[in-house]
């Protein structure tokens, strides 16, 4: 009777990054040029993020349930050269603010998702509604006839907040970083991981409310006792919609059902900031287009003479802006893994270190088909 002897699994396609990951290292590789690009745009997009996080919060306390919020970019300050600079678009374009957030709302996901679905969210937001409209007979009949329209409302505007306060201390987070790089204390793609995995951690428990007045009264939309944190229930989320699912975009695949280009199941998506081409980047109808726009009026110089120096110049300077922008997402979604490991990095037990390796396998599954290889070129 011959025995078949049995296969050793096959190595993990991705098996190179676990190890670097167990080993104290990084998703992107460690080198000077690398730490560089990663500050530079994180600086950039902290000075970005800055602006959108005030522009999501102020329309979610001042414009909520408005049908037609025509100065919703403005913060308030609405003015005939402001006007002018609006439509000029010389301006932030919180449009893909926006983006991100109607892409953290369809794909739902933590405690603020479910909250919005609880009857004490309903009863919350009628009270609202009811204080809002209270002098309206039109609007209080139509939110009999159509209970779900005036509550989806304030259903968005609570992503509006929610993503707005999340955007708050990842500002910070990046403009703080590259403070410490000027000043010469962080140097290596490790200590840009740590710097933002301590910041994560710091504020894992930060309390995520929701509140607007009326005539002198506050109503408490999402209260301090729902319990909803920074970390789980919008930093969590905002990883899994906008770094790994995102959306499609429009002009480069088809949303004909039949040319079953999209994938009807959501959980399959990935078109988020991990897995995106930067060719398209300047193309019409590719929202991170804007955020690039964006974040070049506010490169460091030390970064924008880098991409004046590249084979193009500022010919492609979005693209390149993209690329380096990509580089810094696999450095903050190391400090997620990482955060996120089920047991501490430096554990004896030989069980806890298995349970470490499988942890990270699940997420190398995931990233297989991303551009972390591209990036390690």
């Amino acid at each position: 009777m011959v025995t078949m002897k049995k296969k050793k699994p096959a190595n993990h396609p991705l098996a190179e990054y676990i190890d670097r990951l167990l080993n104290g290292g990084a998703l992107l590789p460690d080198n000077p040029d690398n730490v560089l690009e990663v500050v530079g745009i994180l600086k950039s997009y902290g000075v970005v993020l800055d602006a959108y996080s005030k522009n999501l919060i102020y329309i979610a306390e001042n414009q909520f349930l408005v049908f037609f919020p025509f100065f919703k970019y403005f913060n308030g300050e609405i003015n005939f050269p402001k006007l002018l600079r609006h439509w000029w678009h010389d301006r932030i374009n919180f449009e893909y603010a926006e983006y991100c957030m109607k892409a953290m709302m369809w794909h739902g996901g933590g405690g603020l998702d479910k909250y919005l679905d609880t009857p004490e969210f309903q009863e919350r937001a009628q009270a609202v509604i009811k204080a809002k409209f209270q002098n309206n007979p039109m609007m209080m009949g139509m939110n009999q006839l159509f209970p779900d329209f005036l509550t989806e409302m304030l259903r968005v505007s609570a992503y509006y907040t929610g993503l707005g306060q999340f955007w708050r201390v990842m500002a910070d987070m990046f403009l703080s970083l590259s403070d410490r790089y000027d000043q010469g204390e962080i140097k290596t793609i490790p200590q840009v991981v740590h710097h933002i995995k301590a910041a994560l951690v710091a504020d894992a428990l930060r309390p995520i409310t929701y509140s607007v007045k009326l005539k002198d009264k506050v109503y408490d939309i999402i209260p301090k006792s729902v319990g909803l944190t920074f970390l789980a229930d919008t930093a969590v989320p905002y990883v899994e919609a906008v770094f790994f699912r995102g959306t499609p975009f429009h002009g480069t695949v088809s949303y004909n059902a039949q040319a079953y280009q999209i994938s009807p199941d959501q959980a399959r998506f990935q078109y988020g900031a991990l897995y995106a081409d930067p060719l398209p980047i300047g193309g019409a109808g590719i929202p991170p287009t804007l955020l690039m726009q964006d974040m070049r009026h506010y490169l460091p110089d030390y970064l924008h003479n880098v991409y004046r120096r590249s084979l193009r110049g500022e010919d492609d300077l979005r693209v390149q802006i993209c690329v380096s922008f990509q580089k810094s997402m696999f450095c903050v979604t190391t400090a997620a893994i990482l955060g996120l490991m089920p047991y501490p990095m430096d554990t004896q037990d030989q069980s806890e270190k298995t349970a470490n390796r499988v942890y990270l396998q699940k997420w190398m599954d995931r990233l297989e088909t991303s551009r972390l290889q591209e990036v390690n070129k």
